[in-house]
């Protein structure tokens, strides 16, 4: 059930109010009225059933009319159609007037109190906006309304806290890569000085065991790369023009070899397309889409690439033919280290961070990033951006 706003909520209870207030008059109002026009109609019908008797009995509380007697029964009669007429126009004219009246403080309620929260209004648009990379810039000026100043200094305390931690987890991911590249590249060194030179005393166990200590480290030097883009995203200039077709053709050209081994072919359908951005950024972004696409594709299947403008949007997707992603895991594919089929990914080398990386391009690139069903079989990621020009 779809929540109603603030401004109806006032509106609703405010003509609910008036509509209650206007019944209650107008009932009093009509109670009375119809009191004091009964008690006339008695009146004239008691002189009608005593029309031969003595009218000169002092009764203040009735009304004496001059009228003929042979005009009294005529009378009497006209004017109890007439009251009776009278007490429905009443009725009919109070109910109408008890309407419109409501509806007319509803109106001016909800222009009103649209008025009066216009602030909150654009207080709510304003954090809306926030993103991880505008924190500084998404600042709210004080307020004149006392409530509101309160707010805003809170909401930009909040802001400047936010801001700090994001730092400072930046600068951890960086010095933590910085730290784990020194001794992983002694590792790689010693095992590449290890395996230059002839051991022909190390039997089967030994061997396997080198060698699986060569693909963990070099695991963990992808891990540490990522980490290190990962954490320097925000510090990258995003204002180059970037031709997607032709990055698309570099991207396809580089992972050539990769898709040839697992016997997968690779498919451009690229419209001629420029994106303001990083070049750096999205050349990584198209290579971990296509190399996903790759790893986790079937042999003899196929991976196409689709770049094109629509309106005011660049789309770009990659299909593959895989064994697709269940729909209660797409959300989950893009937090760092998650894996759909862990033992397949280890096997592939794959350390989890690949689709975490490229949501994070596609976030400070003012993107959207979506998993589809391939009609075809297997998953088609679709990326859009909001198409630019460079300032």
């Amino acid at each position: 059930m779809k929540k109603i706003s603030l401004q109806w909520r006032l509106t609703i209870i405010t003509t609910l109010l008036i509509a209650i207030i206007c019944g209650c008059l107008t009932i009093f109002i009509y109670k009375n009225g119809v009191y004091y026009i009964d008690s006339l109609q008695n009146t004239v019908d008691a002189k009608s059933e005593n029309n031969n008797e003595n009218n000169s009995r002092n009764n203040s509380d009735k009304i004496y009319i001059r009228i003929p007697d042979e005009d009294w029964n005529n009378f009497a009669k006209n004017f109890s159609i007439q009251v009776y007429n009278n007490k429905a126009d009443y009725k009919r004219n109070s109910l109408i007037f008890s309407t419109l009246l409501s509806l007319l403080g509803g109106v001016l309620t909800f222009f009103i109190s649209g008025h009066a929260l216009k602030p909150l209004c654009d207080f709510s648009k304003k954090i809306e906006e926030v993103q991880a990379q505008n924190l500084s810039d998404s600042r709210i000026e004080e307020s004149k309304i006392p409530e509101l100043n309160q707010l805003s200094t809170s909401y930009n305390k909040m802001l400047e806290r936010l801001s700090e931690a994001f730092e400072m987890q930046r600068q951890f991911t960086a010095n933590a890569a910085h730290e784990l590249r020194t001794p992983l590249a002694v590792m790689q060194l010693q095992i590449d000085l290890y395996n230059s030179t002839q051991h022909p005393d190390n039997d089967s166990s030994v061997q396997q065991t080198i060698k699986m200590i060569t693909e963990q480290t070099e695991r963990l030097s992808k891990m540490v790369r990522t980490l290190l883009d990962m954490s320097e995203l925000q510090t990258i200039a995003r204002d180059e023009e970037i031709e997607i077709d032709a990055l698309i053709e570099e991207v396809l050209a580089d992972l050539e070899p990769l898709a040839q081994e697992k016997d997968i072919r690779l498919t451009g359908k690229c419209d001629k397309v420029i994106l303001i951005g990083s070049d750096i950024l999205i050349y990584r972004l198209v290579y971990n889409l296509v190399e996903n696409a790759i790893k986790y594709n079937h042999s003899g299947g196929q991976v196409t690439v689709t770049a094109y403008k629509e309106q005011k949007h660049i789309y770009l997707s990659v299909a593959d033919t895989g064994s697709g992603i269940p729909k209660e895991l797409r959300e989950r594919v893009f937090e760092p280290f998650f894996r759909v089929d862990k033992s397949r990914s280890r096997e592939l080398g794959g350390v989890g961070l690949g689709l975490a990386l490229v949501h994070e391009i596609v976030r400070v690139h003012d993107g959207s990033i979506s998993i589809k069903s391939n009609p075809a079989g297997g998953t088609i990621f679709e990326v859009i951006f909001d198409q630019k020009s460079k300032e």
